[in-house]
């Protein structure tokens, strides 16, 4: 028998396993990954016995926690397709939540919004004028503006409210005047709560299904709907107009798209000024969750929705997912600490799929790293009962480090992305 003809089966087995993930469309492989989700977060709800794993109360607070790091990851998107990388994101969102707490006191909510959107925006215009204009180092501006960002609301805290009537400190504002509306879905809030009585009932798969959409239409604000109707709206901007082809263009070539008579310059200021005010609207998404500024509020968010950028490989389909990986991680630890630990079962059964999915690719290095790791998170969840409070705070962090790690072998940045562009020099 022929070498060919022994490694033939092994080829049909690969070939298979290629067209399940790869074939059929990107709609349906979307549809297919969510339909497993769902299952695989059932089937570890029933056997840990953890029901916050899947409850609409976890999943109402996994959303308003995504939409910060969904905000900061647009930012980041506008800046370094146009070939500005944002350190600064967090910076920009530490003076969007000053200047929400400022303005939001003063004028309720809608205060608070322009007020978070203008204090980003000026950052964002501060890292792109030492970018753009000065040719600073990307990285060194935006640790700077990190830095200065710190500084200089704690300044403006001391001189605007240490002795302001309307109360706040130091560290912090007076409470915001008024709050966004927020609403529910009529057909699914409307009379008896169907989907609360399915959801109460525990059943296998259904009251997850119930938990997970009473979670996302029940009293959400419509802030949080345009946030999230924002990342459709820059997939379109982006990739169907020709402004985004232009803006496209300078982090991929600038010297290309500067010879055709793109305004090179303008457009990475337009996208970097953009990043900084959706940074801002994440602060002022924090402001609203807490109904007040407080110093420290971002809390590391714009270096995890940097990370959902980089995660979701430049793309607004693929920082979404990660946005919503990163929240429900911080609104698990939050709700219960022994859900935690329910989710080393999670890992441990999507390392052994992938384990078997590696092994019949012919990867069988990675197919015995991952099978061994998943024995040690299965360990791991048959022998803990409950993980200390400094690392369960710490979940949404760990999760940021293991999935970029995961994810790190398939990434493309923009080919300009970071490089310091001067007209001629190309």
């Amino acid at each position: 028998m022929s070498t060919a003809t022994q490694t033939a089966p092994a080829r049909t087995r690969r070939g298979a396993v290629t067209e399940l993930f790869t074939g059929g469309g990107r709609a349906r492989r979307l549809t297919w990954l969510f339909v497993g989700l769902v299952v695989l977060f059932s089937v570890v709800r029933v056997v840990s016995g953890e029901q916050a794993l899947t409850s609409s109360s976890t999943l109402s607070a996994a959303l308003l926690l995504a939409v910060p790091l969904a905000l900061a990851a647009l930012g980041g998107l506008f800046s370094e397709r146009a070939g500005v990388v944002n350190i600064g994101l967090d910076g920009m969102m530490i003076l969007g939540t000053w200047g929400a707490g400022w303005a939001g006191y003063q004028w309720g909510w809608v205060g608070a919004v322009v007020g978070g959107l203008v204090m980003g925006a000026l950052g964002g215009l501060l890292h792109a004028i030492a970018t753009v204009t000065f040719g600073v180092d990307h990285v060194v501006s935006g640790v700077a503006i990190n830095i200065l960002a710190g500084g200089a609301v704690r300044f403006l805290s001391e001189t605007l409210y240490a002795d302001n009537p309307a109360g706040g400190g130091v560290t912090q504002s007076p409470p915001v005047s008024s709050s966004p509306p927020s609403f529910s879905l009529p057909v699914l809030s409307s009379g008896p709560d169907l989907l609360g009585d399915l959801e109460a009932k525990h059943w296998f798969l259904l009251s997850d299904l119930a938990g997970l959409l009473r979670g996302v239409t029940s009293d959400v604000g419509v802030l949080t709907v345009v946030a999230v109707l924002l990342i459709p709206a820059s997939y379109l901007v982006l990739w169907r107009t020709a402004f985004g082809l232009r803006l496209r263009s300078c982090g991929e070539n600038p010297a290309a798209a500067d010879s055709l008579g793109v305004p090179v310059y303008r457009l990475k200021y337009i996208a970097v000024v953009v990043s900084g005010a959706l940074a801002g609207l994440g602060g002022v998404f924090l402001v609203f969750i807490a109904n007040i500024y407080r110093e420290g509020q971002t809390n590391g968010r714009g270096f995890i929705g940097l990370a959902a950028l980089i995660f979701g490989n430049w793309r607004p389909g693929g920082l979404a997912a990660g946005a919503g990986l990163f929240g429900y991680a911080d609104a698990l630890q939050l709700r219960s600490q022994t859900a935690v630990v329910a989710l080393l079962l999670l890992v441990a059964l999507l390392l052994a799929a992938v384990s078997v999915v590696q092994g019949l690719q012919g990867k069988q290095l990675q197919a015995v790293l991952a099978a061994v790791f998943a024995a040690a998170a299965l360990a791991g969840f048959l022998t803990i009962d409950e993980l200390p409070d400094g690392i369960v705070s710490f979940t949404p962090h760990i999760t940021t480090l293991l999935v970029l790690s995961l994810a790190s072998q398939r990434l493309r940045m923009p080919k300009a992305d970071g490089l310091v562009y001067r007209r001629g020099e190309h």
